[in-house]
């Protein structure tokens, strides 16, 4: 499978509890505020870990994020009560609230596994001051999803059912942030500066982990010897997702992601490739099993068409390598068929018009995500 560890966006620290000076009736707030902070600096210090860790190291990031995602939504909840409206916009204004978006910046890539962080990270990154706690909200749960995804590639290798729950689990985390209404951030904020922000955006991530997923899918039940049809439903419903996802990127009306790396497209663009081949080669096989040679051999021969036009676009020498030794399979299988129609068969290959279609079964689901919330009253009182 091709691996894409997606950039998680930076933030400056924030000291909850040191805003201001409050009353000393107000203790337990000061000291709510304080496990706050220390909450937030175990997330931040995640996010300045570097990408794809152990299993063990995501689950405690996880843990870390969950944490913290408790606490934020219960402070919220606080500053929406009445009693604390004429406090609440001074107060969010003074934690300097600071994010900076790795999406809309293209590097060089590294060597060996797609690390984005390489890919995109600036050498100065610009910080986005926001006076709003949904922006907060919005971004921790946007590198809760990326962690999710994080685990899910981290599983692949030992627990394929567990690494496919990941990718659904994140995929519903990218769902939630969908619907989330959020108020017009400009300029503090130019949306196109800050795609991880957009309806665009996380649509396609939403859609991309399930279109890993389904790949995850397709290859355990490979493993586990199912057949070639079905296989090749399963794969090609792979690249039925990444072309949701792509409409949402490429569609000419969206202005707001006119500015996400290149490199983040020709990954999408790549996966669905690699899968429509993956696809034609198992459908191939499962005509080749009914006799259907002639048929085989013509797709076949489509889908090294295909890939030879494609195999040109790929900037990554990691995605060129994988795609082509899905070629040179392809193409063996397609030598191997050609000698036996040759010599037994004697069937007529189809012109292209004729060919069977290539038929996708998307079963990958996202998993809802449900937000999770304490009670714990504070009052906002200062000096």
């Amino acid at each position: 499978m091709l691996r894409y560890f997606i950039p998680i966006p930076k933030t400056k620290q924030i000291a909850f509890e040191t805003v201001y000076k409050f009353k000393p009736k107000d203790k337990n707030t000061v000291t709510e505020l304080n496990n706050i902070s220390l909450n937030r600096k175990q997330v931040e210090d995640s996010i300045k870990r570097s990408l794809h860790g152990t299993e063990a190291t995501v689950r405690e990031d996880l843990v870390r994020i969950e944490a913290y995602l408790l606490l934020l939504r219960n402070l919220i909840d606080n500053l929406k009560k009445p009693c604390n409206r004429d406090k609440r916009n001074c107060f969010i204004e003074h934690l300097k609230i600071r994010w900076s978006s790795t999406l809309n910046f293209d590097c060089k890539s590294s060597n060996g596994l797609i690390n984005l962080t390489s890919l995109f990270q600036r050498k100065s990154p610009t910080f986005f001051q926001v006076s709003s706690m949904l922006f907060e909200l919005h971004l921790i749960l946007f590198f809760y999803g990326l962690k999710l995804r994080e685990k899910a590639m981290a599983l692949i290798s030992t627990d394929m059912v567990e690494s496919t729950k990941a990718y659904r689990e994140a995929a519903g985390v990218f769902d939630y942030l969908c619907k989330i209404r959020h108020p017009d951030y400009s300029p503090s904020v130019p949306v196109e500066k800050f795609p991880e922000l957009t309806l665009s955006v996380c649509s396609s991530l939403k859609l991309l982990c399930l279109a890993e997923g389904q790949a995850v899918t397709a290859n355990k039940a490979k493993e586990k010897g199912t057949s070639a049809s079905l296989v090749a439903k399963l794969h090609y419903g792979v690249t039925q997702f990444v072309a949701e996802a792509n409409a949402f990127l490429l569609s000419k009306t969206n202005f707001q992601v006119k500015e996400v790396s290149p490199r983040f497209l020709d990954y999408v663009s790549a996966l669905g490739a690699l899968h429509e081949l993956k696809s034609e080669k198992h459908l191939a096989e499962s005509l080749e099993s009914e006799g259907q040679v002639g048929e085989a051999i013509g797709v076949l021969r489509h889908a090294l068409a295909g890939a030879k036009r494609t195999a040109t676009q790929f900037r990554d020498v990691t995605w060129k390598s994988i795609f082509n030794k899905e070629r040179e399979q392809v193409t063996r299988m397609m030598n191997k068929y050609e000698r036996l129609n040759k010599s037994m068969m004697l069937q007529l290959i189809p012109l292209e018009g004729d060919l069977p279609t290539l038929r996708g079964d998307k079963i990958v689901n996202l998993i809802p995500y449900i937000a999770t919330k304490k009670a714990k009253e504070l009052n906002f009182e200062f000096l």
